[in-house]
């Protein structure tokens, strides 16, 4: 079996997720979907030759309260969703919306997204889930060579999806139409017998969406797609992951995470946080050391050293004392007396 694709541009590796509640939701009888899929995504599997780079179209039926949601998670692919019917909680990266008939989501492969707060609504879900080959924010996407738009059409379908910052659109009525087409042609594939159809319908609605985005004059950000994004998404996820923050980091290896050479990566650090990359992670690591110190006093300061990523107490107390001006038991005990 291949190995599934990651994305290594956070910090740590990322898989893509594979919408276990949705799979568990089906075998419940608590919905009903229609999918063709590659790899693990639930539904019913397409052939090798079928639509190549498809990894998830379908859509599903929710009636009635439901009790699952998909929580934050990541695709490998850009994701197109157009909400049909009913009302859902939707989320992109720590920001809400509440989706309503009509509401066209677009996400960049590997963004963060939520389905549901902490359930989804009644309503019917329609998706597609194109990989374009990204496993770095800065890459060069490569679209399926099915896909008949021209090259110049391609290249700013391209530049508005992943400058994009805006995930929810209002679909037009042709958008709506089309992903009804698609959903036809999924429940009426029988070994390969709609994908000639269903090609021709995915590639409507991309040219559809080009449309759209032209329309509404997308606000774009080509910041998205650069190192210096790249070394702030990793950067942000060490500050507020206590996990990655406890690994065994050394400047390579943050560097090789980042799809970098060291002297690239080590000036982008310097940029953005006015501290190079070892600099950083020790401030990081001993933030969060002062919220167990003050929060865990059943933790021996030596286990909170070593659960921060510290190898050993003598020089977490030295890094702590710098940063901080005392050494890390004096904060302990100024907690303990207030």
């Amino acid at each position: 079996m291949a190995k599934s694709p990651v994305f290594k541009e956070q910090g740590k590796t990322y898989h893509a997720d594979r919408c276990k509640p949705l799979t568990e939701a089906v075998e419940r009888g608590d919905v009903v979907m229609g999918a063709l899929v590659r790899k693990d995504y639930p539904g019913r599997p397409l052939r090798r030759s079928d639509v190549p780079g498809v990894l998830s179209v379908g859509f599903w039926d929710a009636v009635g309260n439901q009790k699952w949601g998909l929580d934050w998670h990541r695709n490998e692919g850009i994701e197109l969703t157009l909400l049909e019917t009913g009302a859902m909680p939707f989320a992109v990266d720590g920001k809400e919306y509440l989706l309503k008939p009509g509401s066209l989501t677009i996400t960049r492969p590997w963004q963060p997204h939520r389905v549901g707060n902490p359930n989804i609504g009644p309503g019917r879900l329609h998706w597609l889930i194109l990989d374009v080959e990204i496993r770095q924010p800065h890459q060069t996407w490569e679209w399926p060579r099915w896909l008949v738009l021209t090259q110049e059409d391609l290249r700013e379908l391209t530049r508005l999806l992943s400058h994009n910052e805006r995930p929810v659109w209002p679909a037009t009525p042709a958008i709506i139409a089309c992903f009804q087409r698609i959903a036809r042609a999924v429940r009426t594939n029988e070994r390969g017998s709609a994908i000639s159809i269903l090609s021709a319908y995915i590639n409507e609605l991309f040219v559809l969406v080009l449309e759209l985005l032209r329309q509404q004059k997308a606000v774009l950000n080509p910041g998205l797609t650069t190192s210096r994004r790249t070394a702030e998404m990793f950067l942000n996820e060490l500050r507020g992951s206590a996990e990655m923050q406890a690994e065994l980091w050394t400047l390579e290896e943050m560097a090789r995470r980042c799809g970098m050479g060291i002297t690239h990566f080590g000036n982008l650090c310097k940029q953005i946080t006015n501290m190079t990359p070892i600099e950083y992670l020790n401030y990081c690591r001993v933030e969060t050391a002062c919220s167990l110190l003050r929060d865990a006093p059943q933790c021996s300061i030596t286990d909170v050293a070593f659960s921060c990523g510290f190898r050993s107490s003598q020089y977490f107390a030295t890094v702590f004392r710098r940063l901080k001006g005392c050494p890390p038991r004096e904060l302990r005990g100024l907690r303990l007396e207030s």
